[in-house]
């Protein structure tokens, strides 16, 4: 079965072909970052006709060699303007090639992206960390997990960002902050982790930013001061801000395993592809899974493959709609 995978959640227009749900024929991404590097993040209204200029011309170039049976797309969670481009049109080639359409939760499609061709393991712990997400999920199986933590403010990458901004640095800022950190020391600046009370697994980087803001602008210092730490000082604010955050996220996540039968860990998001928290994952009791190239950042191929298997799962069809915020599990 050749699965069409639309991607359209945020800032980048994806569109993917999948064969059975792993092996992956065409992968196209029309990345949005330049337009938005000026507003120093997403800009909803701009994204969405970004993508109505990008999606057919897409949908046409990866399915050129291809005769499609199903049509999946991404419906939410993300921007709802952004989200019902990616649905409309889906809706839009399903009934006018008169193929099944089926609804793929975007951010359960970056933990498939982990699965795609490789060996599943359940129960596994399942990790998303993203510029909009950050959780930990025992998981069951394909699409059948529980949320065990998740962030209470900012994204792990929505804060990368944020701290790159402060550091003179544009969006998207995960990069310039893990190119930054190669030359810094991590043990420089005295940072901590946020702690949630009654809930240990959850994550909080608001306190964390707001340290790194004092360090750079000085204390109670604001976004527009002056940057009071010298170019060699930001290496080293780069690499303790990245260690403390990174680290955080690892720890609970051994700690979440250690509370159920844990047979592997599957990691995936835009800050999955981050060198750091590799490393930090070496030592691992679990093996560990990361999505593979080009599949950690926001991708059609993980919509397609994760739409196989719901389609064979519910063998029925559902009314697609598009959904802003995360269905609670």
């Amino acid at each position: 079965m050749k699965v069409l995978g639309i991607e359209t959640s945020c800032d980048e227009t994806a569109v993917a072909v999948v064969e059975d749900g792993f092996k992956i024929l065409t992968n196209l991404v029309a990345s949005q970052a330049k337009v938005h590097e000026q507003y120093g993040g997403v800009y909803p209204e701009v994204a969405s006709r970004h993508h109505v200029d990008a999606l057919l011309p897409l949908v046409e170039e990866a399915t050129k060699d291809h005769d499609i049976d199903l049509i999946a797309v991404a419906n939410g969670p993300g921007l709802m303007g952004a989200l019902l481009m990616g649905v409309i049109g889906a809706k839009t080639l399903a009934y006018g090639w008169k193929k099944p359409l089926v609804g793929v939760n975007h951010v359960e499609a970056h933990l498939y992206s982990a699965m795609m061709g490789k060996e599943t393991l359940f129960p596994s712990l399942g990790i998303v960390i993203s510029g909009g997400h950050t959780f930990l999920a025992r998981m069951e199986g394909i699409s059948d997990y529980k949320i065990l933590g998740t962030t209470v403010d900012d994204a792990v990458g929505e804060a990368f960002d944020k701290v790159a901004a402060l550091l003179g640095y544009p969006y998207p800022g995960g990069p310039h902050i893990e190119t930054l950190a190669m030359g810094g020391d991590p043990q420089r600046f005295s940072f901590r982790a946020g702690r949630v009370k009654e809930s240990p697994l959850d994550f909080s980087f608001s306190g964390l930013k707001t340290n790194v803001l004092y360090a750079v602008k000085g204390n109670g210092g604001s976004k527009k001061g002056p940057t009071i730490i010298s170019n060699e000082e930001k290496k080293d604010l780069a690499a303790s801000f990245q260690e403390v955050a990174l680290r955080d996220i690892v720890d609970k996540a051994l700690i979440a395993a250690k509370t159920f039968d844990c047979q592997a860990i599957y990691i995936g998001g835009g800050v999955s592809q981050n060198q750091k928290l590799r490393v930090l994952f070496q030592n691992s009791p679990y093996p560990v899974f990361y999505p593979g190239k080009g599949l950690c950042a926001d991708n059609g191929a993980m919509i397609a493959g994760l739409g196989y298997h719901l389609y064979q799962e519910k063998n029925c069809l559902e009314e697609v709609q598009a959904f802003p915020r995360n269905r609670n599990r």
